[in-house]
């Protein structure tokens, strides 16, 4: 644990906290977004996918199962079987691409996919998965950009969001990323790459303070009142990833 301490310097100790109190907001608040939001800023302080992922991996298991517990009969069980049946694979794809691709190009792709989320949400750009077709492309990208970096939640949403109800949407996605992460975490313990148990514990209590302010926000971000606040998201997130692609090239 003593060593563990010693992996950040206490200004970047704190700084990591407050982006996993973020991510837990961002994550019980909307039902996804967590690691798309966070990722970018934790990759600021240790450019190292592969640190990170198992944390955020963790955090969701738990956070999303003590959530959607009790809530078990408000998840849409018949669109959850169909689309996991298209996303199967290419989760799986995605998830050998995590090992074999450098760091580096896994950074690229994670601030790339996030810089055009950043786009649509600051110009209110509506993801219609709907038609068949788009439905099974948003889907299989999702799921191969999920088991790369866990920011594949943003195309898979834009499935969701035309076929589940909305207040059955965030439990139906949370039942849904606890499958998927499920199935990464295995992969990854099966390729033998560490799971960092003892930061995803230390990260735990801001990452607690997040998840329940994020409870709290639900309802309101749910209401109608939440293309605001996507912009503001937006913003934030094209600044942190143009950030991390400059950073990232330069070098």
């Amino acid at each position: 644990m003593t060593e563990m301490l010693n992996l950040f310097s206490l200004n970047e100790w704190l700084f990591v906290g407050i982006v996993f109190i973020w991510t837990g907001f961002v994550r019980s608040g909307i039902g996804f977004g967590g690691a798309a939001l966070g990722l970018p800023i934790m990759l600021l302080v240790r450019p190292e996918p592969l640190l990170w992922l198992p944390v955020i991996a963790t955090h969701l298991l738990f956070f999303t199962f003590i959530t959607v517990i009790r809530r078990m009969s408000n998840v849409d069980w018949a669109y959850l079987r169909r689309s996991l049946k298209i996303m199967i694979i290419p989760k799986l794809i995605g998830v050998l691409g995590l090992v074999i691709l450098p760091s580096a190009v896994l950074v690229v792709i994670v601030y790339g996919i996030i810089l055009a989320f950043a786009t649509s949400y600051i110009f209110n750009f509506k993801l219609s998965g709907k038609n068949r077709w788009s439905e099974r492309f948003y889907l299989i990208l999702g799921a191969y950009a999920s088991g790369t970096s866990l920011v594949g939640a943003p195309l898979i949403v834009a499935a969701y969001s035309e076929h589940v109800a909305i207040r059955q949407l965030r439990d139906t996605l949370f039942v849904l990323w606890f499958i998927l992460v499920c199935i990464k975490m295995t992969s990854l313990a099966v390729l033998h790459v560490p799971l960092q148990g003892q930061l995803s514990l230390l990260l735990l209590p801001g990452a607690a303070v997040g998840h329940l302010i994020g409870l709290r926000a639900h309802e309101w971000l749910i209401s109608g009142n939440d293309v605001q606040f996507r912009r503001y998201l937006g913003f934030g997130m094209a600044a942190v990833s143009l950030l991390g692609l400059i950073n990232v090239l330069v070098k």
